[in-house]
């Protein structure tokens, strides 16, 4: 056991060299994380969250930093990932620039920013430096992994690569490979980025910054992280008021959904960067479980040996639509796992696990609920 770790961000120094799949190293790399709720003198009541392409760190309020998390309403004490009983883990992805390592970080070899000089990311890149940040705190067995989006990617490749590293496993909205129709959106996001003189083949700095890139990139995102039936719930045909509209462009916005979008864009591209965008998304282009057999991803889930799965899918998700949550339960059950596949009628597509509570807490808080006991 290591000693207490208190609350808020913390970082962890991977071990040097770090090798990297596709090749090359990284020297002293860390992992940005933190904790909530207590560890228990077996050990066993702690729960790793594997995120998604954009958030950080900070899933909940703690000591540390009492600002609202991304998955507030998920995780804390009371709530569906209840920390009065589990001792939770959550880490900023390896490639990121929420405190992690990645291009946008600096390169020790040269004293410069990595850029382009970040070594090829991999998912299993970062299903490696999960297992290194466990090791690092003494942590050999977990009672859940719970990875949502690319997490759920990263969970599986974690749990395929790390045999009897956790006893369960929920993936919410993952697959086990990138399908044609996401490599296409990512591919265009991408292309928006590099296209855009500013970006200057990732040399740019907060002067000259590729924002009409990440805007156009952030915006094809979000369309495919909602679905048609919320966007015409939400917004209609309804047009903006004429104050709102530039009249010298007669082809500026017009409809509420394209402020919307506008906005949302602008509040992220600031918030994140280019480069680490384009190496996050190609890492998920890439993935596919079935390499490491050299068969297909339902013999790679079948190869995994954890003991409960929920797989959890949305029906109206179009970037990871509900047969890949399927194929997900289905190949673990091959394997021996007791896995359980649930789909989900919420109309907030792909992005639901970050605003359908009412949905989805009660299904991770039950699954949870029927683990051995892990109490404080």
């Amino acid at each position: 056991m290591t000693e207490f770790i208190p609350p808020g961000t913390h970082y962890f120094t991977l071990p040097s060299p770090f090798p990297m799949k596709r090749g090359g190293g990284l020297h002293g790399a860390r992992l940005a994380y933190e904790t909530w709720g207590e560890r228990n003198a077996a050990g066993d009541n702690i729960i790793l969250i594997l995120t998604g392409l954009s958030p950080d760190a900070h899933a909940a309020a703690n000591v540390g930093n009492p600002e609202p998390g991304w998955w507030e309403a998920m995780l804390g004490p009371g709530k569906p990932i209840d920390t009065d009983r589990w001792h939770v883990v959550c880490f900023n992805a390896l490639g990121s620039c929420k405190g992690s390592t990645g291009p946008a970080s600096i390169n020790p070899a040269t004293g410069t920013l990595y850029r382009l000089d970040f070594p090829e990311l991999s998912v299993e890149d970062g299903a490696d430096a999960a297992r290194a940040l466990l090791h690092g705190l003494s942590i050999e067995r977990l009672a859940c992994v719970i990875g949502n989006s690319m997490g759920g990617m990263t969970a599986l490749s974690f749990l395929q690569r790390h045999p009897g590293i956790a006893h369960s496993h929920i993936n919410i909205s993952g697959a086990a490979r990138a399908l044609p129709f996401s490599i296409a959106i990512r591919s265009l996001q991408r292309e928006a980025i590099r296209l855009d003189p500013l970006w200057n083949g990732g040399d740019y700095d907060d002067e000259r910054y590729p924002e009409s890139g990440m805007r156009m990139a952030r915006k094809l995102g979000v369309i495919t992280y909602r679905s048609a039936l919320e966007w015409d719930g939400r917004f209609g045909r309804v047009r903006l008021d004429s104050d709102r509209r530039d009249d010298e462009d007669p082809f500026g916005l017009e409809f509420e959904v394209e402020s919307y979008l506008e906005g949302h864009a602008r509040r992220f591209v600031r918030n994140f960067d280019p480069n680490s965008y384009l190496y996050l998304s190609r890492s998920m282009d890439w993935f596919d479980l079935g390499e490491s057999c050299h068969g297909s991803p339902s013999q790679g889930l079948a190869g995994i040996h954890v003991a409960r799965t929920l797989a959890i899918g949305v029906r109206t998700d179009i970037l990871f639509p509900l047969q890949q949550q399927q194929e997900i339960a289905d190949g673990l059950r091959a394997g021996g796992c007791q896995a359980e596949f649930l789909p989900l009628d919420s109309p907030q597509g792909h992005d639901a696990f970050l605003v359908d509570f009412d949905r989805f807490g009660p299904a991770i808080a039950g699954f949870l609920a029927g683990l051995p006991d892990g109490s404080p």
